[in-house]
């Protein structure tokens, strides 16, 4: 007989899955969705590359990479998630650290991203990364992926470039060409980096599991370099460090023309802190000065045997004009006697730009566009009108009352020279054909000095061979931030500081020439004459000692002696 066997179909039963797991599947899924919008695809004109960017402002600025835009060109298109495509045009460059600024054209309210604080990123926290990887998003919506950050304050040596990322993240994050410029989000949906660089080199043009993004502290404090449409320069010390055997960072090498030497720093004094960070290692070093602008003013604190010395120095430039500029074209060689010569190769045309914008982009050398600069120069000088009509005021300016130790004074600021007697001495620069004297001495050039501010007040970029906006930085190295116009009159180089919210002029820094300590002027105080404000005091600095605060009591105007 046969078997019989019967079978007993259960039901089926699934694995409950734990609402936690929903809940935060559901929030991710949200974060990316609310972000996309932000998140731009870049194409250069010709069709012939790209990357991706994102939006941190509704009037259209977008962060990406420096080398992203450098292929690009002046103009390009980027696509958003709705669809459009949009004209954008390049604003300012750091090609050390590999960050661009580009507008997008044609709208006032597009939306944007929020800026979070990168150093509260802690190793295991998740990141999202956005942009257009394989430049696959054809159809501008963004490819999202999603990861750990693997570490923190990371330092990448330049690799046959000035291009060098410091204090960057690490992510394990999927980051492919075409990434490059793409935002790093954190959970929370803040943008917290921009992603540029990949372990690429010995695994191929993929993904490995090591990706690098700028941090968005460090680009914070470069934004307003960019929006001046300038080519910007990362700071350096002019000093070298190196790990003692106990552990200690000293300085192995330092130039003699730096400010750090002429404060006291000398080879193997010990690095304690820099810029209020502590100094514990050679790549802490590296990090902590490869994230400031050229011209920067940070406190060190440095000690010798058992003496300590704590000090605030500028900052000098880590490259030449013509390193920034990038690489010369290299000559054509020429052929081989009897060697048939090599057709040309046809060239990708050059596109032009879009007719209805192209007022929108000015060359000048050491720009990346100054037509951003004259806009941000028009913000930042809107507030000197108040001061009075100084154009007018032709003849010699004295000024006169008692310094805060109670010494009389009279200065005397005309166009032939500038003379000053205080503490029963006579001082005088001669200011045709003169040199910018040291006078008085240890002042930094005081009397020079303010031959430039009556030059700025009187003439404005009219005066000087080279005057632009800077950017900001924080005020004496500690103070809040404010905006900051260059002008350069033959050798002497002069920083204007004025308040970001009134546009008040607040003091300044002249230079004689390279290389020596500025004379620094600091304004305090209303004090009207004749329908124009002039400071009640101006306090007198250099090489971080006070020359003098002096009283202005009284202001006149005085017809010049022909001589």
């Amino acid at each position: 007989m046969a078997a019989t066997m019967t079978l007993a179909v259960l039901p089926q039963t699934g694995w409950a899955v734990d609402p936690a797991v929903l809940a935060a599947e559901a929030k991710r899924i949200g974060v990316a969705s609310r972000l996309a919008p932000s998140v731009v695809a870049i194409f250069s004109r010709g069709g012939q590359g790209g990357g991706s960017g994102v939006l941190i402002s509704p009037d259209g600025y977008a962060l990406t990479n420096f080398h992203v835009t450098r292929g690009a060109g002046t103009f390009m298109k980027c696509g958003l998630n709705n669809g459009q495509l949009y004209d954008a045009v390049i604003v300012g460059i750091d090609p050390t650290g590999d960050v661009a600024l580009v507008k997008l054209l044609g709208r006032d309210d597009f939306p944007h991203a929020v800026l979070g604080d990168s150093d509260t990123l802690r190793v295991g926290d998740w990141t999202f990364a956005m942009g257009n990887p394989f430049l696959l998003a054809t159809d501008f919506q963004p490819t999202v992926t999603y990861g750990i950050v693997s570490g923190v304050h990371r330092y990448q040596y330049p690799a046959g470039t000035i291009l060098e990322y410091t204090d960057c993240i690490q992510v394990d994050t999927s980051i492919n060409p075409g990434n490059s410029g793409g935002p790093l989000f954190s959970a929370a949906g803040q943008l917290v980096g921009i992603n540029g660089r990949g372990s690429f080199e010995k695994r191929g043009r993929v993904n490995s599991g090591a990706g690098y993004a700028i941090s968005i502290n460090q680009i914070k404090l470069f934004m307003d370099h960019l929006r001046s449409g300038r080519v910007v320069d990362h700071a350096t010390l002019g000093a070298t460090v190196t790990t003692r055997e106990d552990g200690a960072v000293v300085v192995d090498g330092i130039l003699d023309d730096s400010e750090a030497f002429r404060r006291g720093l000398r080879e193997g004094d010990e690095i304690v802190s820099f810029g209020k960070r502590p100094v514990r290692s050679v790549n802490q070093f590296k990090n902590i000065l490869g994230i400031y602008p050229k011209g920067w003013k940070l406190p060190l604190v440095f000690r010798r045997d058992q003496s300590r010395t704590e000090t605030l120095l500028r900052l000098r430039g880590l490259h030449r004009a013509s390193e920034l500029a990038g690489p010369s074209k290299p000559k054509p060689k020429p052929g081989r006697p009897g060697q048939p010569r090599r057709p040309a190769r046809s060239k990708t045309p050059v596109a032009k730009p879009p007719e209805k914008y192209k007022h929108l982009h000015i060359k000048k050398s050491g720009f990346a566009n100054y037509y951003f600069n004259q806009q941000e120069q028009k913000r930042t000088l809107a507030g000197m009108s108040r001061l009075g009509d100084f154009a007018g005021a032709s003849g010699a300016w004295v000024l006169a009352g008692k310094t805060a130790a109670g010494e009389t004074y009279q200065l005397t600021v005309a166009g032939t020279g500038v003379g000053l007697s205080w503490k029963q001495k006579a001082y005088f620069q001669e200011l045709k054909s003169a040199e910018p004297l040291d006078e008085p001495k240890g002042s930094g050039g005081l009397l020079y000095a303010m031959h430039m501010w009556r030059t700025f007040l009187a003439q404005r970029d009219k005066g000087f061979g080279e005057f632009y906006y800077l950017g900001s930085e924080s005020l004496d190295g500690v103070g809040d931030r404010v905006d900051v116009v260059i002008s350069e009159l033959g050798n002497v180089r002069c920083r204007w500081y004025f308040d970001r919210k009134e546009a008040r002029l607040l003091g300044f820094d002249s230079q004689r020439q390279e290389d020596v300590d500025e004379c620094e002027v600091r304004f305090s105080g209303d004090n009207q004459s004749s329908g124009r404000h002039w400071p009640r005091t101006i306090l007198v600095r250099s090489a971080g000692k006070v020359l003098a605060s002096f009283g202005v009591e009284s202001v006149t105007i005085r017809a010049e002696t022909a001589k």
